[in-house]
């Protein structure tokens, strides 16, 4: 895809510098390249995987970036690698690990890090229950059964670490009732017109 095109589809989400936009059209083709065998994202034209996927993505690493450096991150149930791909590209200096239980997934996952030369990122490709780290930063977003996948990432966070959920405003209430060990901010509205938010929030310190 055309870098120019893909610079002016991100206008609304995040200004980024050139040298940054042909590993996103790189992305793409490999996104499009596996979607014909593997089910990797619902979603075809490429503008629209630019703005949804990437622009969404953009969105929420610059949003969590702006608070300060981040020195580890997980992103549970990585899928097609957003947004912790996307967020890595923006913050060379975070260790990434992107959890995808699904092996097809975790395969294309690997080649793409191979693909973009991206130093910073890992994969685990096993259910995130036997993951056996903590990060400073888990992100979630469009996972499978939320209600399972929330508590997880809660336990994955360290104390006063943040989780970043890109979910629908719908869920909100939803979020809140699962993450009671967690002090949620106001949501942030993602650009593009639809109900999708940015849910952060900080772990609290539990004292027993």
């Amino acid at each position: 895809m055309d870098i120019s095109a893909i610079a002016q589809l991100l206008q609304p989400y995040i200004q980024l510098d050139e040298s940054r936009l042909p590993s996103i059209s790189k992305y793409i083709d490999l996104l499009l390249k596996w979607n014909a065998r593997i089910n990797l994202t619902a979603i075809r034209e490429p503008e629209e995987i630019v703005q949804r996927h990437f622009g969404e993505s953009f969105f929420a690493a610059k949003h969590m970036l702006s608070e300060g450096t981040i020195e580890n991150a997980i992103d549970l149930g990585s899928g097609a690698g957003f947004p912790g791909v996307p967020f890595a590209m923006l913050a060379p200096e975070t260790q990434v690990t992107l959890i995808e239980s699904n092996h097809k997934k975790a395969a294309f996952l690997r080649e793409l890090i191979f693909v973009l030369g991206l130093k910073n990122v890992n994969v685990f490709d096993d259910r995130g229950e036997k993951y056996s780290h903590k990060a400073d930063l888990v992100t979630m977003r469009a996972v499978e059964s939320f209600s399972k996948a929330l508590p997880l990432a809660i336990q994955l966070t360290k104390p006063e670490g943040r989780l970043a959920l890109m979910i629908g405003s719908a869920q909100i209430d939803e979020a809140v009732k699962l993450g009671e060990k967690v002090a949620w901010k106001e949501p942030q509205q993602v650009p593009g017109g639809d109900s999708r938010v940015l849910f952060v929030g900080t772990k609290l310190v539990i004292v027993e």
